[in-house]
């Protein structure tokens, strides 16, 4: 029967469907019908702190919060200057301080409300999270209870706009380097904060520029010689008439590509003098005596603990850029749904979502951007259990770097070679020995001490050894161990081709497998 004849064919004969069986046809009908309780799940969307979250759409939906794109930059900078102020005036910012200086304790919240921000102006998002989530942070949870007292109430009420002096031009994420010191001087019981060369100038800081009047300033504490690593250290910058204090030096960025409401601009100190006292010390103190002290003994966990608590700002930049992604979708796909065009059999136009195209370029993203809400709703909700004390880090920190130790001591995939050789046949390589020649002797030429090193031939027979011979074996170990073992190939002047091997081995190193055994890793043992 041809395709044509079956085609017009009686279907008396074809089976009929149960009742709870669809056709593809009726399943794609079904499926057209279905309602989805939008307002349900805007409300879900909002999380657990939804009235924060509301509360702070509804000043961004202010006229006097909105972005103006016809402004100069010092009209801009004045502008989000003065929404500032307006956010303190409704006490719109405070949720993350204590209760007794006018906050309410709660750190989760205060993110989701300062996440809604970037619908009024991301300028004025971004120099709020700078007052309040890194100066004024830094002063409440690298402070002790004298600095809340003496600080903080000006910082919260932005009669003192500070910056946040980390970042420096020649260290950026790496600010465990940082050049910038805080050296005491014993006699007059003061800090004296240095930038010593150029690459030490504090850069990128916003309220640098123009409006901040203090600065949290982060610097390698110096104590009789010593150096105790980076602490931080309450800095001011400029007097109440916006001049320069003696020693400070400033550099505005001037006109960027974005987030011009923001006066960002560079720092450098020339022997700048602060009081003792304004060391931030809860993780480190200096006593009237020049003793430090610290309740964390290994300097590393110290200063990463000190970075830990100001990782709010990451956390809320995620919550932001997600809602950014909501906004974006929501206009592109109102669009979509309202915008006509072309024909498709009928004499209406199609909607642009009705196309495959168009919905293949907006729906992925959709459903990427609701993964992403209910991910940072989880995240947000660990930061708040962390930041309140409910859940303590100790024991995942201790995990994850366990974790980190296990896989960087891993195999390297591939496989890697110690030196170049020429190819060899088959039969050569499979007779080649893999294993190194008891007969090992310490190189006699003129090595470091440091570096004292072992020769030894890559074979146990003799004739292999010869000046001619140029082949030599392959090894397989970890990059780590190699490249801490100062593993290399060299060919003496008048021996063959050998192996050296550091008699110095790092004690970090991962140890090889014995699955890895070969002449550079025997090199080191009592056989060799």
């Amino acid at each position: 029967m041809t395709r044509t004849e079956a085609a017009a064919a009686p279907k008396n004969d074809a089976p009929e469907l149960p009742d709870e069986v669809s056709t593809p046809r009726d399943a794609a009908t079904a499926s057209a019908e279905l309602t989805v309780d939008t307002a349900w799940l805007g409300e879900y969307l909002l999380g657990r702190w939804a009235d924060d979250r509301k509360a702070s759409r509804k000043l961004a939906s202010r006229p006097e919060f909105w972005f103006q794109g016809d402004l100069s930059l010092a009209e801009h900078r004045a502008r989000v200057l003065g929404q500032l102020h307006l956010l303190v005036k409704e006490d719109a910012v405070h949720r993350a301080f204590p209760k007794r200086f006018g906050g309410r304790d709660d750190a989760g919240g205060n993110i989701a409300a300062f996440e809604e921000l970037v619908l009024a102006d991301p300028s004025l998002q971004i120099k709020s999270g700078v007052q309040w989530g890194l100066f004024a942070a830094a002063i409440l949870h690298l402070g002790t209870e004298r600095h809340h007292e003496q600080f903080l109430p000006d910082a919260m009420s932005l009669e003192i706009p500070g910056a946040f002096a980390m970042t420096e031009r020649g260290h950026g994420s790496d600010v465990a380097s940082i050049g910038t010191t805080a050296t005491l001087d014993e006699e007059t019981d003061e800090w004296v904060i240095h930038t010593p060369f150029a690459a030490a100038w504090k850069e990128y800081l916003g309220n640098a520029a123009l409006h901040g009047r203090a600065a949290t300033v982060f610097a390698q504490l110096i104590v009789k010689g010593v150096n105790y690593g980076v602490h931080c250290i309450y800095v001011p910058i400029r007097d109440a008439n916006g001049e320069l204090l003696p020693g400070v030096s400033s550099h505005d960025d001037g006109l960027k590509g974005g987030l011009n409401g923001i006066d960002n601009g560079r720092l450098a100190f020339d022997q700048v003098r602060v009081p003792r006292t304004n060391l931030l010390n809860r993780y480190g103190d200096v006593d009237e005596n020049g003793v430090y002290t610290s309740p964390i003994e290994s300097p590393g966990r110290r200063f990463f603990t000190m970075l830990g608590t100001l990782v709010q700002g990451r956390v809320s930049l995620d919550g932001a850029s997600t809602l950014a992604s909501k906004l974006a979708l929501h206009i592109a796909i109102t669009y979509g749904t309202q915008r006509r065009q072309f024909t498709a059999g009928t004499h209406d136009e199609e909607v642009l979502l009705d196309y495959q195209r168009h919905q293949r370029r907006l729906l992925p993203r959709l459903a990427q951007t609701y993964a992403m809400s209910f991910a940072h709703e989880e995240f947000l909700e660990l930061f708040d259990r962390v930041f309140s004390g409910e859940e303590d880090t100790l024991r995942p920190a201790k995990t994850l770097r366990r974790s980190r130790r296990r896989s960087s001591r891993s195999p390297p995939g591939p496989r890697s070679r110690s030196c170049r050789r020429p190819a060899r046949p088959a039969a050569a390589r499979a007779s080649w020995p893999r294993t190194a020649s008891p007969s090992c002797a310490p190189t006699s030429t003129s090595t470091p001490p440091s570096r004292a090193t072992t020769t030894c031939c890559c074979s146990s027979s003799p004739s292999a050894c010869s000046p001619t011979t140029r082949s030599v074996s392959r090894t397989r170990m970890p990059g780590r161990w190699r490249s801490s073992s100062w593993v290399r190939w060299v060919r003496p002047r008048s021996t063959a081709r050998a192996c050296v091997s550091s008699a110095r081995r790092s004690p970090t190193s991962a140890r090889p497998p014995a699955r890895w055994a070969s002449c550079a890793t025997r090199i080191r043992s009592a056989s060799c």
